[in-house]
């Protein structure tokens, strides 16, 4: 999934393979299990092209890591203790993004340039 991510667009087995052989050596027929296994789990889409498939990943490596870490929260049985926890293994810059994060999820939707609620402004 690195390189399907990393890459951003529809890759082949070959692409895959040979950017993994300049790390170590690694087997057409392994690679090619692997990608068919991600599409067999929904991780990545497939289409045909001539004798070969090119996959493409079916979400981000963001949202990716998000849905883990949602379902490893909502396994907890303390969900605040399990948050707690999480949030003292964080490294500085990891408290950062999040505190980033948290401000961005909540900005106030401003659409109407008087404040107030609807009741104020109608006049009752």
């Amino acid at each position: 999934m690195t390189r399907v991510w990393k890459w951003n667009r529809p890759v082949t087995v070959r692409e895959v393979l040979e950017d993994l052989q300049k790390e170590r050596s690694i087997a057409y027929t392994t690679v090619m299990t692997v990608l068919d296994n991600l599409h067999q789990k929904g991780w990545v889409r497939r289409e045909a092209e001539g004798r070969a498939y090119r996959y493409e990943a079916v979400s981000t490596r963001a949202a990716y890591a998000a849905a883990l870490m949602n379902e490893a929260w909502s396994q907890s049985d303390n969900p605040a203790a399990a948050l707690v926890a999480f949030f003292g293994m964080m490294s500085e810059e990891q408290r950062q993004a999040l505190t980033d994060a948290v401000r961005i999820v909540q900005l106030p939707e401003t659409h109407d340039e008087n404040p107030g609620s609807a009741e104020d402004r109608s006049g009752r």
